[in-house]
């Protein structure tokens, strides 16, 4: 990877490799921009195959969290952290304290929490190293069920949009990833009366949603070409690609994962000629880092549920200025998200904000 070439392509501020020899601990921590605040994105631990691949990942990581702040109205910039190892690791205290310390070096311009990979508890470890950490098992915690809500409230949108009702009654949900956010979906979305098809690389979580919701169960391989409604993505990122796009069967891809365009441009496109909508997934996800501002801003777990509420007209907003401005539906998401960057970055600074000696 040219990696001065990617990051001023894709105008990070930051980005720092870390290691730790007594513990092993390798990790990657990317800010990508901070207009609205310090830069705020969990810690992904993840096997990586090389290290161009973690340096990849990174990065776009990073400039969705300030997407994703930026549209959900948060005061919050974006970045991400990654640690390269294997999950699970038997070494985790000394890995997340390690963790811990390299975030504290950089003064609160990055704060960290919970993602794939990582839990509220691995986030106690390294608050014992920096306060620059939110989503603790004692605080806001697993930040998951106010993700699932978000997703859950854009699929409703979606279906208003397409059909004229946010009901998804009757409707087949396609569940791809049945992590903490993915059963909480599945559960919300059975609740609502939705038919779900699952999948997931653990057989156990696939046997465990079957039992408690009634979904049927397919393979990670024929996920993609079963035939439904609604396709949620809830695994990893770049899933939507040359390979799966052609074998979806469904009419809105609304899910919980990250980045799951692989190339947003071309692969946006390539879903709208199937006439597929597609629910950026930043806008459609934001629950999580709406959990996670909460502790930071003191708010309650029934605000936080509000906030996320709100979803549902952010995603309709995109709907709308993709229609009037005939773009694709992730373009007209950066463009809710840029026309907040660029309105408080022009905001004039008043002085004096406090004494300053010297």
């Amino acid at each position: 990877m040219r990696l001065f070439e990617s990051i001023v392509e894709q105008g990070h501020e930051q980005v720092v490799t870390c290691f730790d020899k007594a513990s092993g601990y390798k990790g990657i921590i990317a800010i990508h921009d901070t207009t609205l605040g310090p830069a705020l994105g969990g810690t992904r631990l993840w096997n990586y195959r090389t290290e161009d691949e973690a340096f990849f990942d990174v990065l776009r990581l990073a400039r969705g969290m300030t997407y994703k702040n930026a549209v959900a109205g948060l005061n919050l910039g974006g970045g991400k952290a990654v640690i390269i190892a294997d999950n699970p690791s038997a070494n985790r205290e000394l890995i997340f304290r390690a963790h811990g310390r390299f975030v504290e070096s950089l003064g609160g311009r990055y704060v960290t929490a919970e993602d794939v990979g990582t839990s509220p508890s691995d986030m106690d470890y390294v608050r014992m190293e920096t306060d620059y950490v939110a989503g603790l098992a004692t605080k806001s915690g697993d930040p998951s069920p106010v993700t699932a809500h978000g997703v859950f409230r854009s699929i409703e949108a979606s279906a208003r949009w397409r059909w004229g009702s946010p009901s998804l009654a009757g409707k087949t949900v396609i569940v791809q990833g049945l992590g903490h956010v993915g059963r909480y979906l599945c559960k919300e979305l059975h609740e609502a009366g939705a038919k779900l098809v699952v999948a997931d690389i653990r057989q156990d979580k696939v046997d465990q949603v079957v039992k408690e919701f009634g979904a049927r169960a397919t393979t990670d391989a024929n996920v993609y070409g079963e035939k439904g409604d609604i396709f949620a993505p809830c695994a990893l990122g770049a899933i939507i690609n040359d390979d799966t796009i052609p074998q979806l069967r469904v009419e809105i891809v609304c899910g919980a994962a990250n980045n799951q365009l692989l190339d947003a441009a071309k692969h946006g496109e390539a879903l709208d000629k199937r006439n597929i909508l597609y629910a950026p997934d930043y806008v459609a996800n934001a629950g999580g880092v709406i959990n996670v501002y909460s502790e930071l801003a003191g708010w309650s777990s029934e605000r936080s549920l509000r906030k996320a509420d709100e979803i549902f007209d952010t995603i309709l907003g995109v709907y709308a200025i993709a229609k009037e401005q005939g773009i694709l539906t992730y373009l007209a998401a950066d463009r809710l998200a840029e026309r907040r960057l660029k309105a408080v970055g022009s905001l004039t600074r008043t002085w004096p904000q406090w004494p300053r000696k010297g």
